[in-house]
């Protein structure tokens, strides 16, 4: 925009900051720096609340003290809360002048995040309120819903995906718990030699048969997968978008879970005990063992695993970012000791790092401070590179922890706040 005059005036809440037209240019708050590409007086009040093109002066209806801090990290380069304000407004007036919190001084981003964690579980009476006028003013939408939709449909939908949403939705889980840590206790004891050699005295039908319904174990085992598929049909049958439940993780780990046991049982009967069965032994053993995601059922029913499986997907920039830390010193470091220990025509060449993706093993172990010693370095310039590679394991696997932290916190608080909302309703249900 063809300013009119040289110097452009910035009125903010009232405080008057003057500047030449060619700083407005390269100004680093972008609110500020968009004026100059603003072609018509249209496109300048989209940036700013008002503009006097006589006294060429911009006014902007925000936090004046807020923007003078701004201002000091303008100057400074560093950027401080405004004493006596919230946190969370001064982060809004920050957003709106184009910083984010990681221009904020790091004592200062830890008071943010400890505020926006904090504002996920800390209710205002005003909200409460809003919410039970909200509810009186949809009766007649809610009234229609109910005609479209059967209540004891939902009713069954939030007792099979909501364990906290009612009386009968906790006795479910824990049921569904139950049954969970019984089929775990169960696949873990048929692993053990004399297991299932007591009862059938024979080591071949133990490795072979391990699904033969004749036995207490196979007996228990088919009652839990009785359970598990009876709840997945329910859930598939009561839940609003089929495509969608099909797509969500912890669906398609319930099928991940339930269908080997079938799979087996289908292998077992075609192969019988003929010579195909020494060829499907391996398979129904693989099979067997996939039923180990039996466990992440848990997450259904337990605030943690919840937590982590969201942190992960909200993470995942900052997992590959570990995962980059990891590689590239490895890349390195195997290298040189592969180089230091085998490579140079020694006298006595330490087999353990005859490659490098030998001694890449030896890294991983290193850089995680794990150290098995199943291999070690024996020459001194060896020992001086495995220092160096445990130093800086130390090092670069600290930086991302700090990020998935807070995400970990945050989503922490987010659940738990779900889950106290329905807690709530769970508790009125209760009353009534």
């Amino acid at each position: 925009m063809k300013f009119g005059k040289s110097i452009c005036i910035l009125n903010v809440g009232g405080t008057k900051y003057a500047f030449p037209k060619d700083v407005i240019k390269d100004f680093p708050l972008s609110r500020v720096s968009r004026l100059h590409k603003c072609a018509s007086e249209k496109e300048v009040l989209e940036v700013c609340d008002d503009y006097d093109r006589e006294r060429n002066e911009f006014f902007f209806d925000r936090h004046s003290e807020a923007f003078c801090f701004i201002m000091l990290y303008v100057k400074y380069g560093k950027l401080r809360f405004v004493p006596q304000m919230c946190e969370l407004s001064f982060y809004n007036e920050m957003i709106y002048w184009g910083l984010e919190s990681s221009h904020l001084e790091f004592c200062c981003q830890r008071r943010l995040d400890n505020k926006m964690s904090d504002s996920y579980i800390h209710f205002s009476e005003e909200e409460v309120k809003f919410e039970e006028e909200l509810k009186g003013e949809n009766l007649v939408t809610r009234v229609v819903t109910e005609r479209e939709e059967s209540k004891w449909l939902e009713r069954m939908r939030s007792t099979f995906e909501e364990p906290t949403s009612s009386v009968a939705a906790q006795i479910l889980a824990s049921v569904s718990v139950i049954f969970v840590l019984v089929s775990m206790v169960m696949l873990c004891v048929s692993t053990l030699p004399d297991w299932k050699t007591a009862e059938n005295n024979s080591v071949e039908e133990h490795r072979y048969n391990p699904d033969s319904l004749e036995h207490p174990s196979g007996i228990i085992e088919a009652v839990c997968i009785g359970w598990f598929t009876a709840e997945c049909i329910v859930r598939f049958i009561v839940s609003r978008d089929k495509c969608e439940f099909v797509k969500r993780p912890l669906n398609i780990i319930d099928l991940l879970a339930i269908t080997p046991y079938y799979i087996s049982i289908s292998m077992t009967m075609l192969t019988g005990e003929n010579s195909q069965l020494q060829r499907a032994g391996v398979t129904l053993r693989v099979l067997r063992m996939m039923r180990i995601f039996w466990v992440i059922k848990l997450a259904r029913h337990f605030l943690g695993l919840q937590t982590l499986g969201l942190t992960l997907s909200r993470c995942y920039r900052e997992m590959v970012m570990l995962l980059l830390f990891i590689c590239v010193p490895m890349a390195i470091f195997s290298a040189l000791a592969q180089l230091l220990e085998h490579g140079l025509d020694l006298e006595s060449p330490n087999e353990d790092y005859a490659s490098i993706p030998a001694a890449c093993w030896w890294v991983i172990i290193s850089m995680t401070t794990v150290g098995y010693g199943d291999m070690y370095p024996i020459t001194v310039p060896g020992r001086v590179l495995g220092g160096l590679c445990v130093v800086s394991g130390i090092v670069l696997l600290a930086l991302p922890i700090t990020f998935i932290y807070h995400s970990f916190v945050q989503c922490y608080h987010e659940l738990k706040f779900r889950s106290a909302r329905c807690t709530r309703s769970l508790s009125a249900e209760f009353l009534d």
